[in-house]
């Protein structure tokens, strides 16, 4: 059937059945919407159930990670083509209409197949009913260009606004990111450019992990060697499940900033034999996998703390291919970690950890790219909640540091709040704990020259007694390293 041949203002001739790739999309809005689900979880599921080709598996991710970045824009252009409130339109109405305009004003499909298209997942998915007002609400969409859309939508705005409203963020989050990036030493002119870094799809980055993966197999198979870290590589596409390193678990999919989070707490200094090792927050077992291995190979041991029942078997799931004697999980509140000081054995040293990672709950304001509908999810209100528990979590960790042992506080977040206010409220807080220098360990994990220049990461914090001299932060950005916004603080014990 010739869909070029239909008129977009008939929509009784539409086709009434769902494109695949268009409803997997459309199911995977519908699990974020209404079971608060994570996109990048649900949509490759889908495209399995829908048994999608490389190229509709490529359109939906485009499609739904699309429509979920974008849509406080798209609500706000729906809101001008409805005459009513978008909240009295029934929840899967507004998900199929935001799939059409995104196709409309972001994608490279014609109007004529992007609303009849969407008229014919309107009518297998919801019903005749609605098929309609999707119609008509899509043709008032396709009469103006975006960027007519987006002057229409800022006459009268603030500069923030102007931002906000142009790149899909809200305007909370661009005030936010802009007053970061002064934060970590960076110019806030640098503020579009990260908005537009996270709107771009990031490339999918993979780990060997050592003494079990060969990264030289990704590479043989068209993948390209990774920029900033070592063992590392930019998948060259293609289902991973079927590659034979992902399969047994020696190649992992982790984005280079979180390797080298890891990598970094184990160039600090060099590795004696026999120390104690703690992941704090360990869930959902990333970072916990590459320690271990990091272990493993320097005689070291591991134990991963998960609060949660759930996220504490996924940690498991990761480490299940290394060997036993390098690794342990405990299922606990990290806030009473020095409890397990009172029972020492293999994993726990009764003088207290020798290397400790507090990767806390944050709100992930760095991962906005990998998590298209987290913008749009998170609040203000969420900051007070979640920089009282990483006040929480950091103590406790120090509490079970042994003196002269090194403690990495890692987020996923650039905000001042949870990175560099952070810093100082532990330094009050703990007056045994001294901040060291995190660049240089830094750079040392880092393939050679990597942070260097223009991708220098560093910001020397200010001096104070608990600051040891030259002392610097590191804060990584979408824009400039391609990897989430990363930030690492390093810190020893005094006594």
């Amino acid at each position: 059937m010739d869909q070029r041949s239909y008129s977009a203002s008939a929509p009784s001739h539409r086709s009434r059945q769902a494109d695949p790739a268009r409803l997997a999309a459309y199911r995977t809005l519908r699990e974020v919407s209404e079971n608060d689900a994570y996109g990048n979880l649900v949509l490759p599921q889908q495209i399995r159930e829908q048994r999608l080709d490389r190229r509709d598996a490529g359109f939906a991710t485009e499609l739904a990670y699309g429509a979920l970045r974008h849509q406080g824009t798209w609500d706000a252009i729906l809101q001008r083509c409805v005459d009513r409130p978008l909240e009295q339109l029934d929840a899967p109405v507004v998900d199929v209409l935001r799939l059409g305009v995104h196709q409309l004003l972001a994608m490279r499909v014609p109007d004529h197949a992007a609303i009849d298209q969407t008229v014919g997942l309107t009518r297998a998915e919801i019903g005749a009913g609605p098929s309609g007002l999707v119609n008509a609400v899509l043709r008032k969409v396709a009469a103006a260009p975006l960027e007519q859309w987006i002057a229409e939508l800022n006459e009268g705005s603030t500069a923030w606004q102007r931002l906000a409203t142009a790149h899909a963020h809200p305007e909370w989050i661009v005030r936010a990111m802009s007053q970061a990036l002064s934060a970590h030493g960076r110019s806030p002119e640098e503020i579009e450019a990260l908005l537009e870094a996270d709107n771009e799809p990031p490339s999918v980055q993979l780990v060997a992990l050592p003494g079990l993966g060969h990264i030289q197999e990704e590479l043989d198979d068209g993948a390209e060697p990774g920029p900033l870290t070592p063992d590392s590589a930019i998948s060259g596409g293609g289902d991973l499940h079927r590659r034979a390193g992902v399969r047994t678990g020696g190649i992992r999919v982790q984005d280079s900033g979180s390797q080298l989070v890891a990598r970094t707490l184990v160039a600090a200094r060099p590795v004696e034999e026999g120390e104690h090792w703690l992941d704090l927050c360990a869930g959902p077992g990333g970072k916990a996998a590459l320690l271990a291995a990091l272990a493993q190979q320097n005689g070291a041991t591991l134990l991963a703390n998960e609060v949660s029942e759930h996220r504490a078997r996924l940690v498991d799931d990761a480490l299940a291919v290394l060997p036993e004697e390098a690794w342990q999980i405990r299922w606990g509140d990290g806030r009473d970690i020095a409890s397990v000081l009172e029972q020492p054995d293999h994993y726990v040293a009764a003088e207290g950890f020798d290397r400790i990672l507090v990767d806390a709950p944050c709100t992930g304001l760095g991962a906005l790219r990998r998590r298209p509908e987290a913008r749009w999810r998170r609040r203000p209100s969420d900051l007070a909640d979640l920089t009282q528990l990483q006040a929480q979590l950091l103590p406790a960790a120090a509490e079970a540091l042994r003196p002269g042992g090194l403690l990495l506080y890692a987020t996923c977040s650039p905000h001042a709040a949870e990175t560099v206010v952070a810093v100082d409220d532990l330094l009050r807080a703990r007056p045994d704990l001294r901040l060291i220098d995190a660049a240089e360990p830094a750079r040392a994990a880092a393939l050679p020259g990597a942070l260097e220049g223009e991708a220098d990461p560093s910001n020397p914090h200010p001096a104070g007694e608990s600051v040891a001299d030259g002392a610097r932060t590191v804060q990584l950005w979408p824009h400039v390293h391609g990897t989430d916004a990363m930030f690492m603080a390093l810190f020893t014990k005094t006594s």
